[in-house]
């Protein structure tokens, strides 16, 4: 019998393990992973970069979490001798148009309690001197880090601390009584007093498993990305990103020099055909017909239609994804990108087509289900895992003593 048991060996729900172990060291976990090793989807496919929370809605959980997370993530690895580069990063304006939007989102990130500055075009050059701007915001706090490194020393931690990761535990069925959870799984039944889904690309599946009643469904996005060759790395010094499209609920192409040195250039992001499709050829019919079916999707692409039409055509163009990496880098050529990796984003979609924006953590009976936690979900991991350890708290345990 656990007292908790985590769905998901992402990065979430390794942190909810180790945030539960930091609120009591006697506890028993279980940490359920349906692959051969954790990481093994969001967690291991993102960009790697420390957000600053100068994107988000102030007030907004997102805002509050990726600030917070920044530091905790930062200071994680550097208590545990990870590679981390608090490098920072520059969003440009590029084109007159983009000027007010950038003036909306540098007050934007003051509200949120950033340290930023508005920079000119001289002062960006110094900065990224192969960039094309007017007019950029320097976010010195962003920083670049490998989320499967800061998985794996999670795992460790927990394992150490006496958790069980149960990897190959595909969970089958979910039964919630008034004292305690029944999990069957591909690899036999499991009790607890409570549980976590933190399952992220299934997530939603894992709720209906549990009867949970919520219009929200998760519709994978597969975000494509390019890299630079070795010989031409040195166009990209740090962290450049354009001046994201309001119309549209993705950062846009962006280039990210990762902790090994290796610069990316990308993403786009088109419909998976699969949840957990990494290529333009993984189709799962169960998955494709779940989203075709779906009403919120059509309502969705009723309103992205162009936006989503200019991405499937970079998808299938290098020669487009590389006229759109060049309004912020006209030095850059179709030559000097390789096909690199991709990944899926776990977006939650509401009936009436609206994205959630924001992370979406529900409670059940005896178990609380994080449902929408794509980026900067894996910067603000360390402080999710606090809330919701919080939540736990206040939901269950207090009223279990009372």
């Amino acid at each position: 019998m656990y007292d908790y048991i985590i769905i998901g060996g992402g990065i979430v729900g390794l942190s909810v393990g180790l945030a539960l172990y930091k609120q009591n060291q006697n506890v028993k976990i279980a940490i359920l992973e349906k692959e051969n090793h954790v990481a093994a989807h969001q967690t291991g496919h993102n960009s790697g970069v420390i957000h600053s929370g100068i994107y988000y809605k102030p007030g907004s959980s997102k805002a509050r979490l990726a600030k917070k997370g920044s530091e905790s993530m930062r200071a994680f690895c550097l208590e545990h001798g990870l590679e981390v580069d608090i490098c920072g990063k520059v969003i440009v304006a590029s084109e007159n148009e983009e000027l007010p939007l950038l003036d909306n989102l540098y007050h934007r990130g003051i509200e949120n309690g950033l340290d930023i500055r508005l920079i000119d075009q001289a002062e960006l050059k110094e900065i990224e001197p192969h960039v094309n701007g007017l007019k950029a915001i320097h976010v010195p706090m962003a920083g670049i880090v490998n989320y499967k490194q800061v998985a794996e020393k999670m795992k460790e931690l927990i394992i150490q601390n006496g958790g069980e990761i149960l990897l190959n535990h595909k969970v089958t069925a979910i039964h919630e009584s008034a004292n305690e959870v029944v999990i069957d799984t591909s690899q036999g039944t499991l009790k607890g007093s409570y549980y976590i889904n933190c399952a992220g690309l299934q997530s939603d599946r894992i709720a209906k498993l549990a009867k949970i009643k919520t219009d929200v469904k998760i519709v994978p996005f597969r975000g494509e990305y390019y890299m630079l060759k070795d010989e031409k790395k040195e166009l990209v010094k740090n962290l450049i990103y354009p001046v994201p499209n309001p119309n549209f609920p993705f950062l846009g192409v962006h280039f990210t020099r990762m902790i090994d040195g290796k610069v990316d250039v990308g993403p786009n992001a088109v419909l998976s055909f699969k949840r957990e499709g990494y290529t333009k050829t993984d189709i799962n019919l169960v998955d494709l017909m779940e989203v075709l079916y779906y009403k919120g999707f059509w309502k969705l692409a009723g309103q992205y239609m162009k936006e989503g039409m200019d991405e499937m055509v970079r998808s299938f163009s290098k020669k487009h994804f590389i006229q759109n990496a060049q309004k912020l880098m006209p030095d850059i050529k179709e030559d000097d990108i390789i096909p690199g990796p991709a990944g899926v984003r776990a977006q939650a979609l509401r009936n009436d087509g609206s994205l959630v924006d924001d992370f979406f953590i529900i409670p059940g009976k005896r178990s609380i289900h994080v449902l929408n936690a794509p980026s900067p979900a894996a910067t603000a991991s360390i402080e999710i895992g606090k809330e919701i350890v919080k939540q736990i708290e206040n939901r269950f345990l207090q009223h279990s003593v009372s």
